[in-house]
């Protein structure tokens, strides 16, 4: 089916400290332990490596996946100074802090140096002023044969699909909670968009899926190295 509805960009940033608190206490088990287990056999667990998570939030998914890769060393970047501080609350409940490293920073220009073996992101995408900005970090970070997984929302077909959609998976959450869920699927892509975005960056050996009804999903093992 065809989208008929146009995408409603949101800001790049929403780091207020009552979103910040409402999205970290909020129950994305689901959808994070999802993305987790979707990506886990793509990465050597008896090895170790690099792993960066882009838009990391209060860093839940750093923290499942360290518990699963104890040999590997976890970067987790965001732009938001208060998700950033619950992200660090977090991992030192974890005594994680000698193997997950937070930092501050907002993608293109302050990404870190060197290069990583796996690249992964939940939800930043439809932050992005331009999504290529996401792909061009991904190009620029990545290791030769890394592997990537970003995972998205994908834009319903209207402003009341839209709500559809929150009413049944947010129905008890916070108010501020719901409205970002019902800005943030306005502002997501589509799978198609998606998958041209891709297209017309330089990355190749990527799937795209639909893991749920309301997210798409893009990974694999890139082709060859990157420049």
């Amino acid at each position: 089916m065809s989208e008929t509805m146009k995408r409603t960009p949101e800001p790049e940033l929403m780091d207020a400290p009552e979103q910040a608190r409402a999205y970290a206490d909020a129950d994305f088990n689901n959808p994070n332990q999802l993305f987790v287990d979707l990506v886990l056999p793509l990465l050597d667990s008896n090895g170790g490596g690099r792993l960066i998570d882009l838009g990391c939030g209060p860093a839940d998914i750093c923290i499942r996946l360290a518990r699963r890769l104890p040999r590997w060393q976890i970067v987790g970047l965001d732009a938001g100074a208060n998700m950033l501080s619950l992200a660090a609350e977090a991992v030192r409940r974890e005594n994680l802090d000698g193997q997950i490293e937070l930092m501050l920073a907002r993608l293109p220009a302050e990404a870190p140096q060197g290069r990583f073996d796996a690249i992964t992101s939940n939800s930043l995408l439809h932050h992005l002023p331009d999504p290529a900005t996401l792909w061009r970090s991904i190009v620029r970070l990545a290791a030769p044969g890394c592997v990537i997984q970003v995972m998205d929302l994908h834009r319903p077909a209207s402003h009341d699909a839209a709500m559809a959609i929150v009413d049944q998976h947010a129905a008890d959450a916070p108010d501020v909670l719901r409205q970002d869920f019902y800005n943030s699927l306005l502002a997501a892509y589509t799978g198609e968009e998606v998958e041209a975005q891709i297209e017309a960056s330089a990355l190749r050996g990527l799937t795209l899926v639909r893991p749920t009804d309301i997210h798409w999903l893009v990974h694999g093992k890139i082709e060859g190295g990157h420049a």
